[in-house]
Parts: structure tokens; C-alpha cells; sequence
């Protein structure tokens, strides 16, 4: 580890240098690259830095632990740079851990009512309104792309765009299904009912990310219309977009701009055929996805929302907290923090296993 780490600070410094060569300025392309390579290595090499200081500190102090007059003293420094650096190294080992190449992207949701009928689509609504809330509160941006409303202002389906730095690192972890219990509006015997809500969590791919064959798409444009049947406008700018090698289907109609909604749908599009083959991938190493927190299977229940009782329970990690409505207000982090660490927990085990 302490190899790597020594390179990786050589790497650093070196970036440094050539940030201050004006030349670097004339070229854009290059200066983004760096720049991007200096925001990844710089919280490494800080805490390298640190590190190596505390193991400094640790030497100095043991020279004088044979001082008698300084040995009181001495031991305490060493002590203390002694646990600086056990922190420092729990540290360096999840900055260690490989990043998902993915998690600096912007994020596509996908919400979709399951079981449960007209009340699974109203939980649609609320899971929606809840990753708005958490993304307005870290500073980020909501787009509706594509939505499928019901009269009494559920969502059958909705996808949207979430664009902010590090969205997909901390959303990831919400591909799965979302399972409610609690007495809904239309039920006027106070029965408790169970619905369940489909997530899936996309990386925002561009065709430049992912590349698409124009032979294989088929495109339909058709008018819009919302809730109801009535037409939201009387052009034909709804876009239908069909691969025709898997058979999936995106459609795109909230904007009026034909090409608009195209655009987005072919956004969608390279999204859901780049999470496919990397489900793929994920589905031919079964016995490592199986122990992943973030494994994204969407099949899977991943958590529980029981109004009656106040509590949520994310059934990977078997956390249950009692704040049900801080979190339909779009306070996740102690949920999404807690599942971070489980993530890192599992894989320092799985390379600790492997070394």
C-alpha cells in the first residue's frame, strides 16, 4: 500500500509543476485533463502527506523516550502520532479502494408503480418528490425527461435527470425496489396496504460515451398527451424511439421542441443499453454481486417505508430508522452514508481476501 501511495504522491507533484507551465493554457483539452487528474489525487495525497508526518512525529518521539527528563512527554506524542497514523491508514485504504468510473456522472432516475395500483403511483410521487428535495438540498439540478401522471396526481412513471457533482456516487445505492405500508387515501376502512415501487438509478450517458447504430433505431413521432387523454399540444413533437435489437422503448413528449425530446430520449436510450451490458457483466460474476451492497439488482427489495410505525428500513444492511418523514422530506444522508460505508466495508474485505 505504502508503494502506491508513494506514486501516486510523485504523480501529484509532478501534476502541480506542470499546472504552473503557462504553456499548459494554450490547450484546453489538456488543461481539463489535469485538472480533473489533480481532483482526484489531491485528498490522496494530502492524506499521504499527513500520514508521513504523523510517522515522522512517531521516530522523533521514540529517539527520546530513553531521555528520562523527556520520556513523559515523549510518550505522549508518540501515542498520539501512533493513533493519528492507524486513523490515517483506515483512511488510505477506502481512498484506495478503485472508484466506479461511473460516479462523477450526472444521474437518470427511473421511478415505476408496481403492485399496488393507483397507490403504488402516489408512492411514486412521494419517492420522486423526496430525491427532489435530497438534490435541492446538495445543490444539484432536477429535470423531468418523460412522465406518465394518473388523475388523482400519482406517477405511474417518471424519468429525470439529476446533474450535480457526485450524484450517481450517492444515488446509486437507490436501484431496487421500494416497498411502502400504510393506509391510503382511497381506502376508507383504514387498512394497512403494501405497494412496492420500481428504482433504477442510470449513469447519464452521451452518445459520445456510449455508441449507438443509427440502423438499429426506429423513430415515431406522435402528439403529445397528458393525464386523461386530453392533448397537451397539437404538434406531433413526441418522440418514440425503438432499438430494435433488445426491443426497448424510450419516449420522450414534455418538451415541445421535436428535437428536444428526441434528444433526450436518445439520452435515456444510451443510459439504458449502457447499464444493460454492464448488468451483464455484473450477472457473470454472480457470487461477487451477491455480496455488493451497490449491486443494483432492480428485482431486489431493498427497502421498506412503514408509515403506521414511523420507521424505514433498508433490508442490505438491516438499518431501520425512526424518521420517516425526514427522509420523505429528502433527508437521506444517514441512510446513503451508511450504505457508502457497508460498500467499502465489503470490498476491503473482498481485497484483503484476494492479497
Amino acid at each position: 500500500m505504502l508503494d502506491k501511495l508513494k506514486q501516486i504522491a510523485r504523480k501529484y507533484s509532478e501534476i502541480q509543476e506542470r499546472m504552473e507551465d503557462p504553456a499548459l493554457y494554450a490547450d484546453p483539452a489538456a488543461y481539463t485533463k489535469l485538472v480533473r487528474e489533480q481532483k482526484e489525487l489531491e485528498p490522496i495525497a494530502l492524506a499521504y502527506q499527513a500520514y508521513d508526518q504523523a510517522q515522522k512525529d512517531a521516530e522523533s518521539a521514540k529517539a527520546l523516550l530513553s531521555d528520562p527528563e523527556m520520556k513523559q512527554i515523549a510518550q505522549e506524542e508518540y501515542d498520539d502520532a501512533r493513533r493519528r497514523m492507524t486513523a490515517l491508514e483506515d483512511q488510505l485504504r477506502r481512498m484506495l479502494i478503485p472508484r466506479d468510473p461511473d460516479d462523477d456522472k450526472n444521474v437518470i432516475l427511473e421511478i415505476r408503480g408496481g403492485v399496488g395500483g393507483e397507490e403504488a403511483a402516489l408512492f411514486g410521487y412521494d419517492l420522486y418528490r423526496m430525491y427532489a428535495m435530497y438534490a435541492e438540498s446538495r445543490g444539484w439540478r432536477c429535470e423531468i425527461l418523460s412522465l406518465n401522471e394518473t388523475e388523482l396526481g400519482g406517477m405511474k412513471e417518471v424519468v429525470f435527470l439529476v446533474e450535480g457533482d457526485g450524484a450517481y456516487a450517492r444515488l446509486k445505492y437507490e436501484s431496487g425496489v421500494h416497498r411502502v405500508q400504510r393506509v391510503p387515501d382511497t381506502e376508507a376502512s383504514g387498512r394497512i396496504q403494501t405497494s412496492a415501487v420500481t428504482v433504477a438509478v442510470l449513469p447519464e450517458m452521451d452518445q459520445v460515451d456510449f455508441s449507438i447504430n443509427p440502423a438499429d433505431l426506429k423513430i415515431d413521432t406522435y402528439r403529445s398527451s397528458g393525464a386523461g387523454g386530453q392533448h397537451i399540444n397539437k404538434t406531433e413533437s413526441a418522440i418514440r424511439i425503438t432499438h430494435l435489437p433488445t426491443g426497448m422503448v424510450v419516449e420522450c413528449q414534455d418538451e415541445r421542441s421535436q428535437y428536444k425530446n428526441k434528444d433526450r430520449a436518445m439520452k435515456i436510450l444510451a443510459s439504458r443499453l449502457y447499464e444493460l451490458e454492464r448488468q451483464k457483466q455484473v450477472d457473470a460474476q454472480a457470487a461477487q454481486r451477491k455480496s455488493q451492497v451497490g449491486s443494483g439488482d432492480r428485482s431486489e427489495r431493498i427497502r421498506t417505508y412503514n408509515f403506521p410505525q414511523g420507521r424505514v428500513t433498508d433490508h442490505r444492511i438491516n438499518l431501520t430508522l425512526y424518521k420517516i418523514d425526514q427522509i420523505m422530506n429528502g433527508d437521506l444522508d444517514e441512510l446513503i452514508d451508511a450504505l457508502i460505508i457497508a460498500d467499502q466495508a465489503e470490498k476491503l474485505r473482498q481485497e484483503s481476501e484476494q492479497s
